[in-house]
């Protein structure tokens, strides 16, 4: 089973930056698998729950939202088990509670793709 946690979100003014962290934990027996992958959705209120990002732990291979691409950067870290979502150029529309996801089936923008889910962590840009 993995345990997933987020971190890094808060209240930043239009055109600032923010940079999330998920770390991964009893992550090993996972990451063995070299169909796993990270990513991060969001979900703005009244809203659906909506891929931002993913990445492959084996080749780091990356998939953005186009309405993220050339702002956001996903990376990882081996030795921390963790996973970056890096956010510039922010627009009050990326204001949403931002889910760190994890899946041992291949690299998916599918929601229903991802077997484990963070809490959540709140990211709100003002105008």
């Amino acid at each position: 089973q993995v345990q997933l946690a987020e971190s890094g979100g808060g209240l930043v003014q239009a055109g600032g930056s923010l940079r999330l962290s998920c770390a991964a934990s009893d992550a090993p027996s996972v990451i063995i698998f070299s169909n796993y992958a990270m990513g991060w959705f969001r979900q703005a209120p009244g809203k659906e729950r909506e891929f931002v990002t993913t990445i492959t732990w084996v080749g780091g291979r990356t998939y953005y939202a186009d309405s993220v691409k050339g702002r956001f950067t996903i990376s990882r870290d081996f030795a921390q088990n963790t996973v970056y979502l890096q956010m510039n150029s922010l627009r009050p529309e990326d204001t949403a509670v931002y889910y760190c996801a994890a899946t041992s089936r291949g690299a998916t923008p599918n929601r229903n793709g991802y077997d484990y889910w963070g809490q959540g962590t709140q990211v709100t840009v003002s105008s």
